[in-house]
């Protein structure tokens, strides 16, 4: 039996807490706050974040970061802008080709890198991997089917993720291009933020189902750009995690969207949210790496215009429709 220590107590990390104890670890579920590891442990229940679905007793459920240094395997659940500093709160727990997973979909702000990437850098002695493709929270803890990827650059270091995740009603499959897989994951909650919006001011299915395939080409051209394989954004990781994230009452970048198409503001659309907003946290990356790789990506372009000029919904809608005339 594999000990796990997942790291970051929020929606997905008690998740997948309760996925790894179903496919048979024995699990630690650390939690940034006192407070909230002790009532997770008096109520077996994630009550703030994942309402609703019952934490197995012999889940652990921790405050004290040295409770993690006898793990096996260490999943890192924090969001993505807390990722550098987290990797490096748990350094001296980490140990020598000792695997460290990231389930965080997002980029790093200030550096553009890819979540893998800081951890590399952080801790150069483990091996890294990823766990990312479309998955809720709320769906993954109750048991319904889902599939995702694991992805290292060592397909060995794949599939020992793999194995300690899957389960008859979560399976994983395994890749080894770490940065496609990662940059789908991202770059499809500018995606989704778009198609929210555009629910949210009165636009229909045309509307969104040409933001989500406008969506996954613009990621796609970026990612080969960046070197990933362009076979990647046609699966799981892909246009997968972009149907889901786009369509799904779970998903708290459509949500956000909705709640500005509506016309609120950033700060109360994140403040109602009351999670982390991935793809808003990530636009200016996004846009950033697409000036940095000269890739033309259109919708993230007005998101970020939306987000942080002040650009109208309806007008930013305009803005694509009234682009140049090109070939699909």
């Amino acid at each position: 039996m594999k000990t796990v220590a997942v790291i970051g107590s929020g929606s997905w990390g008690t998740a997948l807490a309760i996925q790894l104890h179903t496919a048979g670890n024995k699990v630690i579920l650390w939690s940034f706050k006192e407070s909230e590891a002790t009532a997770i442990l008096t109520d077996r229940e994630n009550k703030e974040f994942l309402p609703g679905i019952k934490i197995p007793e012999d889940i652990v459920v921790t405050y004290k970061d040295e409770d993690v240094a006898y793990a096996d395997m260490l999943i890192f659940a924090t969001p993505s802008k807390f990722a550098r500093n987290m990797v490096t709160r748990f350094l001296p727990y980490i140990k020598k080709d000792q695997i460290i997973v990231n389930v965080a979909k997002g980029l790093e702000e200030d550096t553009l890198m890819c979540i893998s990437e800081v951890m590399e850098e952080v801790a150069p002695q483990a091996k890294v991997a990823v766990l990312s493709g479309p998955s809720h929270a709320e769906e993954v803890g109750r048991g319904m089917a889902t599939t995702v990827v694991a992805a290292s650059k060592d397909d060995a270091v794949a599939k020992e993720v793999q194995s300690t995740f899957m389960s008859p009603m979560f399976r994983v499959y395994t890749s080894c291009d770490i940065l496609g897989v990662q940059l789908g994951g991202a770059l499809k909650n500018l995606i989704a933020l778009a198609a929210g919006a555009a629910d949210g001011c009165g636009f229909g299915d045309n509307t969104k189902a040409a933001l989500m395939t406008r969506g996954i080409a613009e990621i796609a051209r970026l990612g080969t750009a960046m070197g990933a394989n362009e076979k990647t954004f046609a699966g799981l990781t892909g246009i997968g995690d972009l149907i889901v994230t786009c369509t799904s009452q779970h998903s708290r970048n459509r949500r956000a969207g909705f709640l500005l198409g509506q016309g609120k503001k950033l700060d109360e659309v994140l403040e109602e949210v009351h999670m982390v907003v991935e793809g808003v946290v990530n636009a200016k990356a996004a846009y950033l790496l697409a000036k940095k790789y000269n890739v033309e990506m259109p919708i993230t372009t007005v998101i970020n215009d939306v987000l942080y000029n002040n650009l109208d919904v309806k007008e930013a809608v305009y803005k694509l429709m009234t682009r140049d005339r090109i070939e699909e």
